[in-house]
């Protein structure tokens, strides 16, 4: 069986079978999700991988996952069509520190402040012609 390793569409090398996940091993991380199911020749192309996971085909650390650009990384683990597939870094890759998602925390406010604060004003929009004085025409929005 062939091993399927992505680095900018490396040639695979090693996949293995443990207890319960098939160990699919990258020489390069993050790959996308809809890249690795293509590689892993899970899905005819592209096109189909985006399909399958934004109707929630596709799970990624044992919950459906909609985002069809997902960035995985080793430690992850793909499910797929009742398969699990375990991502693990070569021993020659470096391996990537996983961007942390930063939620800074808001203060609660107290039915007090939202009473005071008067309300925003909203912007005022400039009247547009409707007719351009030299053409006759009318002008295109494509906004």
């Amino acid at each position: 069986m062939q091993a399927f390793i992505l680095a900018a569409y490396a040639p695979p090398t090693e996949i293995t079978m443990s207890e319960e996940y098939i160990e699919i091993e990258l020489e390069e991380e993050p790959i996308e999700l809809c890249k690795l199911l293509k590689v892993l020749d899970l899905v005819e192309g592209g096109g189909q991988a985006k399909n399958l996971i934004a109707q929630g085909y596709v799970g990624v650390n044992h919950e459906i996952c909609t985002i069809k650009r997902k960035k995985l990384y080793s430690g992850d683990v793909l499910e797929f069509d009742g398969e699990l597939f375990q991502l693990t870094l070569s021993e020659d890759a470096t391996p990537v520190e996983r961007p942390v998602a930063t939620t800074q925390p808001q203060p609660e406010k107290t039915p007090n402040e939202t009473a005071q604060k008067p309300a925003k004003n909203k912007r005022k929009r400039t009247k547009k012609p409707k007719v351009d004085e030299n053409t006759g025409r009318r002008p295109i929005s494509f906004g």
